[in-house]
């Protein structure tokens, strides 16, 4: 009897999604069976770089397979970011993310890729906390200080950062915006130069990571009110972040963290989440991060996720609130 037309292409149908679930499902189980790349969108020697070859040494381990390093910089980032995208969603690419991923979106509208839609967060790793910090002639002792001889002087202070569109050029901005004050922001060509200018007193306020200010907090040649991440930096236990000083639900910090293309299976993301996270705890890792100013910070993809999310949200608003530029 001839089988209706019909009913053979639902037969065809369920047969070739059978197929293809469980060559998926074999395909996760036997992962990875070849080097993993790592792509980095900055050149090599930095902490992000350092940190990606310290957790890729750990993940090969782990993994039973190498785990290279690739670095791609060029365009803010924007360069990595794309090439990750658009790779073959078999979760031998990855993306070693870092904040600019969700700055990005804010300051450039015609994008190659979306963040939101082309990636699958696989686990936050690492975070670099800011220190808001102060040349010792500016007289004030703590935030609500500050943010009282801002009010009263709008526009009079100073305020340093590594570049428009950096990390902690949106901390300060965030700072701004949700103190509602206004400081002239100076931007410099990257992190020393705009220390340098706080420790000075060229300016009167700057946003330099923890570790980029302890020298200078050591030897009372800038004064630190408070720290920008959600817990206080184990670097700095007895300054307090900017969300015990009261501004209520602030948090920002340089990050990074791993994603992949958006179509790697669900079984592969859990595979790699396990392996990150197990990499970036071990002790001798944690401690090789903090030499770096970094903490280990680890998340479950779908932690990750509603972390880029925010990001992406609050980088949209700082953009507009501030008027930023891409330069």
């Amino acid at each position: 009897m001839k089988m209706p037309a019909g009913v053979f292409r639902s037969l065809l149908i369920g047969s070739v999604a059978c197929a293809s679930l469980w060559g998926g499902i074999a395909m996760a189980q036997n992962y990875p069976v070849k080097p993993i790349r790592l792509v980095f969108g900055y050149t090599a020697g930095g902490a992000g770089d350092v940190s990606a070859r310290m957790l890729a040494q750990k993940l090969a381990e782990i993994l039973g397979q190498n785990v290279v390093v690739e670095n791609r910089p060029g365009a803010g980032g924007a360069i990595a970011d794309d090439a990750v995208a658009k790779a073959p969603a078999d979760g031998y690419t990855l993306l070693y993310a870092a904040g600019s991923t969700a700055i990005l979106p804010a300051l450039r509208s015609k994008l190659p890729y979306d963040v939101a839609r082309d990636f699958a967060p696989v686990s936050l790793v690492v975070i670099t906390s800011f220190a808001l910090s102060l040349h010792p002639s500016v007289p004030v002792r703590d935030v609500n200080g500050l943010i009282a001889l801002a009010r009263a002087q709008p526009g009079k202070l100073t305020v340093s950062s590594p570049g428009i569109g950096s990390s902690a050029h949106f901390a300060g901005e965030v700072f701004k915006m949700m103190a509602g004050v206004k400081m002239l922001h100076v931007p410099f060509k990257g992190p020393p130069e705009a220390t340098a200018a706080v420790v000075s007193g060229e300016l009167d306020v700057g946003f330099p990571s923890v570790t980029g200010a302890l020298p200078f907090i050591a030897t009372h040649r800038l004064r630190a009110l408070a720290v920008t991440s959600a817990r206080r930096a184990s670097q700095l236990p007895a300054v307090p972040t900017l969300d015990e000083t009261g501004l209520s639900g602030y948090e920002r910090a340089g990050w990074n963290g791993v994603l992949a293309p958006a179509a790697v299976p669900k079984d592969i993301i859990a595979r790699l989440n396990a392996a990150i996270v197990k990499a970036a705890n071990t002790p001798e890792t944690k401690d090789a991060f903090f030499k770096q100013g970094l903490e280990t910070q680890t998340s479950t993809p779908e932690q990750f996720s509603a972390f880029i999310r925010r990001e992406l949200t609050q980088n949209a608003k700082v953009v507009k609130f501030a008027g930023i530029r891409a330069e």
